[in-house]
């Protein structure tokens, strides 16, 4: 492990991460919120000194990272940046130190799961900082360290692989800078697009941004305690169902499209079962509620009854929060709490599915769960077919035995998490469903679960232990587990 490298390029990092307070810093200034600006600047000076110290202790070092210190780099950049992407919430005196944490921890991951209750009361400074933090997550933060830090050689290819994976599609340039680039003029021509629309459909522009950067980044944190709902708007709705279904799809699919070449996008497996899980989840979901309501349960809100045909509002209803949770977004229209049991389920599902890889979806993503039921099916086909041989293909790449090898770890290593990580809530007192989904919620980076997590809920009646727990979670699901993971493995220190 080359420390002195390490060091100088976490120097550089929290150099640069300084500027991401600026935005914040402006809106404190245009709505006058003169309270927050000392929280801020406290923020950018701790950021800056330990930057600048950081860089100062590691200036001599040579500047080649490689596999090992590229992954410190990566996990310990998300870590330190989510605290002192908290210390706005912290210095302001709203949350506590922990919250504080978890708070931006959610945001930078784009969870969007949160601690705060009664959000309309905060200043909007503090709230346009808690939807930037999303803004970032999505791409920002890894095209500033691929700007930053272009030296970087092999270990960049790690890092761009470790933050979006499966990005490098046919349509984008296998060259990392060009990639970053490309991926930067899409993401803020998306912001500005987005924004746009959502101006249009009646929202102000404060509304419209902060809705925008959860949208675009699959993030889900809204400045109302109500989410989208609180607009009431079938043609808002509609309009974040198409942002958040284009943000959770491969970039490369996006480029392709943009440049009409569309044979190229649909030829993709991934996004054609994507769009697959989406459309059978929404009519499963749908027939479902429309059942309850046949039996006597209170699905549709009486505000919503009779405006629109009874089997439309239902799959208004279904659509939009399938949306958000196989996008990983977290938007809610409904208490889903309130579903039956099979609407639930299949909710549950899709949030571990999660959206296509390259994207800003979290989740285990559409092309895993291909390729992990293509090779089970195989392995079931051996079973009497000893002597077949069969090449495992995605599209015209072959798999070979050591991905296949990669992708059973990784599963295993995911569900051995999920798994532990709900029987140390279980064992704090808190029930079974709560436990498990808010696991699922915060691995898989989608926000809100069920029963006490739910909807209607948040997180901020758990132990201090938990919300360590699940900051560490949100975290390993964005960085795909492994940058994460090995900063707790001794010999990961070691030099080699």
């Amino acid at each position: 492990m080359n420390y002195l490298a390490l060091l100088k390029n976490m120097g550089l990092f929290c150099l640069v991460a300084t500027g991401m307070f600026v935005p914040a810093v402006l809106c404190a200034f245009i709505y006058r919120e003169d309270q927050m600006l000392p929280a801020f600047f406290f923020s950018m000076m701790l950021t800056f000194s330990l930057g600048g110290l950081l860089y100062l202790v590691g200036k001599k070092s040579n500047d080649r990272l490689f596999h090992r210190e590229t992954l410190a780099l990566v996990g310990l950049g998300w870590l330190i940046g989510a605290v002192f992407g908290g210390l706005p919430y912290y210095f302001s005196g709203h949350l506590t130190f922990e919250d504080a944490c978890f708070e931006s921890m959610s945001g930078f991951t784009t969870t969007g799961a949160t601690i705060l209750v009664a959000i309309e009361g905060l200043p909007r400074s503090l709230l346009f900082w808690r939807d930037f933090t999303h803004w970032l997550g999505g791409l920002g933060i890894v095209l500033l360290l691929l700007i930053v830090l272009p030296f970087l050689g092999a270990g960049g290819k790690l890092l761009f692989r470790s933050e979006v994976p499966g990005i490098v599609k046919s349509g984008l340039r296998p060259r990392i800078k060009d990639s970053a680039l490309i991926l930067l003029k899409l993401y803020c021509g998306m912001t500005v697009v987005m924004t746009l629309i959502l101006c249009l459909l009646g929202m102000n522009l404060f509304d419209a941004l902060t809705h925008t950067f959860g949208a675009l980044s699959t993030g889900g944190f809204s400045p109302y305690q109500a989410s989208v709902a609180h607009f009431n708007s079938f043609a808002i709705e509609m309009a974040l169902v198409a942002f958040m279904l284009i943000s959770a799809t491969n970039f490369g699919t996006l480029h392709q499209i943009i440049h009409r070449q569309h044979k190229k996008a649909f030829a993709s497996p991934e996004w054609r079962i994507f769009l697959l899980i989406v459309t059978a989840s929404t009519l499963l979901i749908t027939v479902n509620l429309y059942q309850a309501e046949l039996n006597g349960q209170t699905i549709i809100r009486p505000e919503h009854r009779g405006i629109l045909p009874q089997g439309i509002e239902l799959m208004r209803m279904a659509l939009f929060q399938v949306a958000s949770i196989i996008t990983t977004t977290g938007f809610c229209t409904e208490d889903f709490n309130l579903w039956p049991p099979l609407s639930q389920g299949i909710l549950i599902a899709i949030m571990f599915i999660g959206g296509c890889s390259g994207s800003t979806a979290g989740g285990l993503k559409v092309i895993r769960i291909i390729l992990f039921l293509k090779m089970a099916y195989w392995q079931i086909e051996r079973s009497f077919k000893p002597k077949n041989v069969h090449s495992l293909r995605v599209e015209e790449t072959v798999i070979q035995p050591d991905m296949q090898q990669s992708i059973f770890a990784f599963f295993f290593i995911y569900m051995a998490i999920a798994a532990l990580s709900t029987l140390y809530l279980s064992g704090l007192g808190l029930s079974l469903v709560t436990s498990f989904t808010a696991v699922a919620a915060c691995l898989n980076n989608v926000g809100p679960g069920l029963e006490l997590v739910g909807a209607t809920g948040n997180y901020g009646f758990l132990p201090v232990s938990a919300k360590w727990l699940l900051f560490f979670l949100m975290g390993m699901g964005r960085l795909e587990l492994y940058a994460i993971l090995v900063l707790f493995v001794p010999s990961f220190w070691k030099h080699s």
